[in-house]
């Protein structure tokens, strides 16, 4: 009887490990993804500067017939300065 108590104590004590050991991976990969997932969005941020860059760039180098493109991409910017503006006064 004691050392089926004892064998089942070494078998609880070696499932603990186990399990100590399965958070620290499972810790371990979380905080990597975490890092992972902040480069990525960090990464799209970045591109969509570039997409909006050669959007405008595309609309100051289109043809004269296109030039109402030109002016919408001119406008939504003048808009998005002056809510900048309007944000720092406050």
């Amino acid at each position: 009887m004691l050392e089926d108590i004892k064998q089942q104590i070494e078998k609880l004590i070696a499932l603990y490990e186990g399990e100590k050991l399965e958070k620290e991976r499972l810790r371990d990969l979380l905080m990597q993804s975490k890092a992972d997932n902040e480069a990525c969005r960090k990464q799209i941020a970045d591109l969509e500067k570039k997409v909006d860059n050669l959007v405008l760039t595309q609309a100051f180098t289109a043809p004269a017939g296109s030039d109402s493109g030109a002016k919408e991409k001119i406008d939504k910017l003048i808009r998005e300065i002056d809510k900048c503006i309007s944000l720092l006064e406050k």
